[in-house]
């Protein structure tokens, strides 16, 4: 149908560029116009977005994240745009307008008018929704902060409001009720049923005494327990009526307000713009209780420049800056998972990847400063090559083997300076000869100097809950491994570390430092993460009433969040400091932590300050 073909006598492959119309279907293009699809494409889009415009659905489906945001049945897309003034002429033309908060908004748009957002002046910039994966693969003592000590009497959360946005809670479990039997949720909403339930209302099914009773009632589930551990350890009691609960939460006497974050099909994951939907609800909600809160996030995406830069990473600095608020993101598990790799291409470099068996598809992001200039060239398992010239933006379509290649040539944006060159490997048609999977084996990116400034290149690979362990660069680079949203710019970014051995955990998602700013005032904000809490063999409430070890930054962030409670409990409700939260409790935290075993210098990539230590964070 359409691939690449042999350019004169080498192995190169030229691209057959495509022109889709409305219904789908494929128009060849003049292959020697400039740029190939650029003329149609709008640099208001995010790159993902374009490319995933420009692709037939058929080959968008194969795909892991192209087809995100696409609702087949309703032929409409699902997008996140940043604008100013009014939308309401949009809303009059067949668009539904969701407005959030601080100048973003949710769209749905039919397919035929994706090209409208481009002439809409309101509109700044518009990306398409991204998949969230929870970062899960005995931390109270751990974090200074023991049951029976003085600190434990004194504060443990009251009158500030923990908001957990994740998989969900058990919400009938005694570590979220009070010693009367009922509940501390303020408020759940499940995205998933597209209800809100109040604390009348569960308490009314809770009061039925017979959980399967009560979940007729309310039949909000969490389905992995990953949200009920997450709360747990954020504030759970650990028991009605307990007087020294052995795995009560950080804050065991906060209000919860929960989000169950909704998945548009019933084999995929929350999405961001189910995120930003939970974000706007909670801050609004606390603004209406007329109380602080401390939100918890334990996921993340491998998507993006890592560089805060993304309409994501910008809302959650928006909504950081909005009521009295502190947001706490674990900083992910892909510090070990050899997704990422980074360097400078001086001179003649060369990256592999190595691909296992069997995979359905794969992407690969490559971010390079724009005032560089360099051939990029893909070699596949079997030798054949295809050169891409990276001063031709658009899209473009390859076939190397049994894999197709959508590749898109970004160009900066604006809220970015790099230059993204997007891959996106699927298999070749079966009508046309291919399988069920992409080549395996190893694959190189061959980078060849044409002008070279800084030289700086990072390759990013999906999360590694969608891709096999075999699946890895060959020489992967740990440091700036943080899934977004944690790398947003004013939200706590919690990293893990074991606290039987004292040690950093390796999996933990690490950042970097601008060396190159070390010196100036602003250098202590682009530091990630922030600090380190427990994250390895963690007791938390199972979403059955029991308890049971887990591992992961998703289960280190709420020691922080619950942390964070308390801090503003000691400064808020108690009156001792009425502007306790936000970058404030970031910068208390920051000086209450402890050093770790294996680290000199701080803060640094991995721990950032160090491990929480509650007691030494709170004011004498």
């Amino acid at each position: 149908m359409y691939h690449g073909r042999p350019a004169e006598s080498k192995n190169v492959f030229a691209p057959f560029v495509i022109l889709f119309n409305d219904n789908g279907s494929a128009a060849a293009c003049d292959a020697a116009k400039k740029g190939g699809l650029e003329d149609m494409d709008s640099q208001k889009n995010e790159n993902i977005l374009n490319l995933a415009l420009d692709t037939p659905a058929a080959e968008r489906a194969q795909t892991l994240e192209l087809d995100i945001g696409f609702d087949a049945a309703d032929r409409t897309w699902e997008v996140i745009v940043k604008y100013h003034g009014s939308l309401q002429e949009l809303a009059q033309s067949g668009i539904t307008v969701e407005e959030l908060i601080a100048g973003y908004a949710i769209l749905t748009v039919p397919e035929s008018r994706m090209d409208l957002l481009a002439s809409t002046e309101q509109i700044e910039y518009v990306e398409k929704p991204k998949r969230l994966f929870f970062a899960d693969s005995a931390g109270s003592a751990a974090s200074c902060y023991i049951p029976g000590s003085r600190l434990f009497g004194e504060l443990t959360g009251k009158g500030v409001l923990v908001a957990v946005i994740d998989s969900g809670i058990s919400y009938w479990a005694p570590d979220f009720r009070n010693a009367d039997g009922t509940t501390r949720i303020l408020y759940l909403w499940d995205q998933v049923l597209g209800q809100v339930y109040d604390r009348e209302q569960i308490n009314e099914a809770l009061a039925l005494g017979d959980i399967q009773q009560a979940r007729r009632l309310i039949p909000s589930i969490d389905t992995t327990g990953h949200g009920t551990a997450v709360a747990g350890i954020a504030a759970g009691g650990g028991g009605m009526g307990a007087s020294m609960p052995a795995y009560a939460g950080t804050a065991r006497e906060s209000d919860l307000l929960v989000v169950r974050l909704g998945t548009p099909r019933a084999d995929s994951f929350p999405r961001t713009t189910e995120l930003m939907r939970a974000l706007t609800y909670v801050v609004k909600k606390a603004a209406e209780l007329q109380m602080p809160v401390a939100v918890n996030l334990s996921f993340g995406n491998t998507y993006g420049a890592h560089s805060g830069t993304s309409l994501l990473e910008r809302f959650l600095d928006n909504v950081s800056e909005i009521g009295r608020n502190v947001i706490c993101v674990g900083s992910g598990n892909e510090g070990a998972s050899g997704g990422h790799t980074a360097g400078r291409a001086v001179e003649r470099t060369e990256v592999e990847l190595t691909v296992g068996n069997y995979e359905t598809s794969l992407n690969i992001q490559l971010w390079k400063e724009y005032a560089d200039r360099y051939t990029v060239t893909l070699i596949s398992p079997a030798g054949e090559r295809l050169s891409v010239d990276t001063d031709r933006p658009g899209t473009q379509v390859y076939r190397l083997g049994q894999t197709q290649i959508l590749l898109y040539n970004g160009e900066p944006a604006p809220y970015i300076t790099s230059q993204e060159i997007y891959f996106d490997l699927i298999p070749v048609r079966q009508a046309e000869g291919g399988g069920r999977y992409i080549d395996s084996g190893v694959w190189t990116f061959l980078l060849e100097p044409i002008r070279i400034v800084t030289g700086n290149y990072a390759f990013y690979l999906p999360s590694a809950a969608v891709r096999s362990d075999a699946t890895r660069f060959v020489r992967p680079t740990p440091d700036v491994t943080l899934t977004i949203p944690s790398t947003a710019s004013k939200v706590i970014t919690v990293g893990a570390y074991d606290p039987v051995y004292d040690s950093y955990a390796d999996f933990s998602g690490r950042g970097y430092l601008y060396q190159d700013r070390v010196n100036s005032r602003t250098a202590e904000a682009f530091v990630k993460p922030d600090l380190v809490a427990p994250g390895v063999g963690v007791m938390a409430p199972d979403r059955n009433g029991g308890y049971y070890p887990v591992t992961g930054t998703s289960f280190a962030a709420p020691f922080v969040t619950g942390a964070a409670a308390l801090l503003m409990e000691w400064g808020i409700v108690q009156g001792n400091d009425p502007y306790l939260y936000g970058e404030k409790v970031k910068a208390y935290l920051r000086k209450g932590a402890k050093p770790i075993r294996g680290e000199k210098d701080y803060p640094n990539e991995r721990v950032g300050y160090g491990t929480l230590c509650i007691a030494d964070s709170i004011p004498e």
